[in-house]
């Protein structure tokens, strides 16, 4: 079996993944520290064999959720129904492929998603 290198850019990083499973632990470990809030947030991992391309995860936090694919690369391809899932997640909430390539990218853009909305300041009448 090929060993697989990649090297992220920016930071200098050299992740060496042969498997999904040997990525997605480490996507589960940055949730877990982007949403540090145990009593608002769920990390669950999907079954694939209920649902032919569900997503690997569904990330529940507080009263908004998203569905993140992991691939061990980004010239990996998707399987049946993949990309129909992904996007039905991202019309709805927030849905994307994560991988070591795009990994940064994407967690960030999914925290700015899942943020706390800011309540609406009404000027005070003088």
């Amino acid at each position: 079996m090929c060993l697989l290198i990649l090297f992220i850019f920016g930071r200098g990083d050299c992740v060496c993944m042969r498997f999904e499973n040997e990525f997605q632990p480490r996507v589960i470990r940055d949730l877990e520290m982007i949403f540090p809030d145990v009593d608002n947030r769920l990390i669950l991992k999907n079954d694939s064999g209920y649902i032919q391309g569900i997503p690997d995860l569904l990330i529940l936090y507080k009263d908004r959720w998203a569905m993140l694919e992991c691939k061990r690369s980004i010239f990996e391809p998707y399987q049946p129904n993949q990309e129909y899932y992904l996007e039905m997640a991202d019309r709805m909430s927030f849905g994307a492929m994560i991988c070591p390539e795009n990994r940064r990218e994407i967690l960030d853009e999914l925290q700015r998603t899942l943020a706390p909305r800011r309540k609406t300041r009404i000027p005070k009448s003088v």
